[in-house]
């Protein structure tokens, strides 16, 4: 009994003991505690971030030793060091060039893109809810959709012109398809549980493709969307080598027929960020209109 007492005395006082030696530990060590857990944090962030841009960093490294150390005097003027098209890219942005090139592309781009997302989400759902006419123009579309863009681009030319209407037309049709393609794929294969449930609780038809129709296919329609994002890019840059006096395309074409061979590099540099931040836009807008699957994954857990 003695011995049981004891011991009960010796857990109680335990914690008394733990809290009286933080208590004596020296004020300026428990302040650094929150900031060594801090620092701690931001060090894991950026080793990790570092980690996920080390390929990045392993290709800039390459390009700016590469052309200087390993490559000939004649390969290093066809392929100059990354410092050389950074400063070629600071001198078109400071003499305003680069940002007219790149307010006509985005421009021609957003307005393709604009009207293949409004038409292919448009015609993707009515294609999928409507067997019938899924099967009448699904011929069709597979006979276009196996068509290469820039195949029809000479057909746009000759039709609309070399003006603004060929090139926002040959990017509509280039992303067009990925859109309605995954539209019908987001649509038909949205659980058939989902719908039955649905239908059992009394929803009619349009709050069924309101509710549950069109939130399970969001995500579908997304990789659509971002693959038609990339396409529209791509496509425009290649329809505005041909026949256009501002753009991208244009600058990237004309600086190499010039032999200004820094500038072209700019240019096709400015490319592949312009084409990295629609990416991550999309990404986003995705990510926001599916809230509702982090939520029901975290309910779950």
């Amino acid at each position: 009994m003695t011995t049981t007492l004891a011991r009960a005395e010796t857990a109680a006082s335990a914690p008394d003991r733990t809290a009286a030696v933080e208590r004596s530990l020296p004020q300026e060590e428990q302040r650094t505690t929150p900031v060594r857990a801090t620092v701690r944090r931001v060090a894991s962030v950026a080793g990790s971030a570092v980690w996920k841009a080390a390929a990045i960093l392993a290709f800039l490294a390459l390009w700016e030793l590469g052309p200087t150390y390993l490559a000939s005097p004649s390969t290093r003027v066809f392929l100059p060091p990354l410092h050389e098209v950074l400063l070629a890219w600071g001198k078109l942005f400071e003499a305003g060039t680069i940002q007219g090139h790149i307010a006509a592309s985005l421009t021609r781009s957003v307005a393709g893109f604009g009207a293949a997302l409004v038409a292919g989400v448009a015609l993707g759902l009515l294609i999928a809810w409507y067997g019938k006419l899924n099967s009448v123009l699904n011929p069709l579309l597979e006979l276009f959709r196996n068509t290469a863009a820039l195949a029809l681009l000479p057909v746009f030319t000759l039709l609309l012109g070399i003006g603004e209407e060929s090139k926002i037309s040959i990017v509509a049709y280039a992303a067009f398809f990925p859109v309605l393609l995954n539209t019908i794929a987001g649509v038909k294969t949205v659980d058939p549980l989902l719908i039955r449930a649905a239908r059992s609780l009394g929803l009619n038809s349009f709050r069924l493709f309101q509710k549950v129709i069109l939130p399970s296919a969001v995500p579908t329609i997304f990789t659509g969307i971002r693959m038609a994002g990339t396409a529209s890019i791509l496509v425009l840059i290649a329809a505005e080598m041909v026949g256009a006096k501002a753009g991208l395309g244009y600058l990237i074409v004309n600086a190499q027929s010039s032999f200004l061979i820094p500038d072209m590099y700019a240019g096709i540099l400015t490319v592949s960020l312009l084409g990295l931040g629609v990416n991550f836009l999309l990404v986003a807008l995705e990510r926001h209109f599916s809230r509702w699957r982090t939520a029901v994954g975290a309910d779950a857990s």
